[in-house]
């Protein structure tokens, strides 16, 4: 037979004054319950500890899904500051040339994309010198460009904001030097009665930035916003 050695004044002492040591510790814990089912024989069964260990089971399960949870919330709450801050300097320009360069510049940054482009489908078929004046951040197209270039069909249902992955890049949007282009978002704009729609395109280098199946609330948002300044501007 063995035995076992004797437990010291001292520790049982210090467990009987402080057992939540003893419960706090899942390693502990765990050691004492199977010394238990070895004590019990391999006879009987411990729904007891069964139950137990399916409980340990689902914990561990909600504290990876109240993780996920707070890290989508966090994730969520740094997305909407972007969005709003980039509003508010989109809003800050009282000269449309500035708000142009803004556009490319200073709202480019806040938003973390390396590029944005505004897309203006026109029936005219010069640029004027206007146009050239604002750079590379205003692409005019011919009618119908955008459908085309989203692949989508005018008498569907357009989508508001397309999220995707490229590789190859239209030259006109990004210049021949844009091949390292390889995501981007692209937001329809509705300009108003009587006039044609409006794109704006945000491109990045990386290729996971933008991708379908993510949530596009915040750059609907900022779209909506964006298409209302236009119109002003516009009128």
């Amino acid at each position: 037979m063995t035995s076992t050695a004797p437990i010291t004044d001292e520790l049982r002492e210090k467990i009987i004054a402080q057992p939540e040591v003893i419960l706090d510790d899942q390693d502990v814990m765990r050691a004492l319950v199977a010394a238990n089912e070895r004590a019990l024989g391999s006879n009987i069964v411990d729904l007891r500890g069964i139950a137990m260990e399916r409980l340990e089971s689902r914990l561990d399960r909600l504290e990876d899904t109240h993780r996920s949870v707070i890290a989508a919330a966090y994730e969520n709450l740094a997305g909407m500051n972007i969005i709003h801050r980039a509003v508010l300097r989109m809003l800050d320009p009282a000269d449309f040339e500035v708000f142009m360069k803004d556009l490319a510049g200073e709202v480019a940054e806040i938003l973390r994309v390396d590029c944005v482009r505004l897309v203006l489908e026109t029936a005219m078929e010069d640029r004027s010198a206007a146009v050239d004046k604002l750079g590379k951040v205003l692409v005019v197209a011919e009618p119908g460009f955008i459908d085309t270039y989203l692949g989508q069909s005018r008498e569907g249902t357009a989508r508001p904001v397309t999220l995707r992955q490229i590789h190859e890049q239209d030259e006109r949007l990004y210049g021949e030097s844009g091949f390292w282009v390889r995501s981007e978002a692209c937001i329809r704009l509705d300009l108003g009665k009587g006039r044609l729609p409006g794109m704006l395109v945000m491109g990045a280098e990386d290729p996971h930035q933008f991708k379908p199946g993510q949530g596009t609330d915040l750059l609907a948002f900022f779209g909506g916003v964006f298409e209302r300044s236009m119109r002003r501007w516009l009128s």
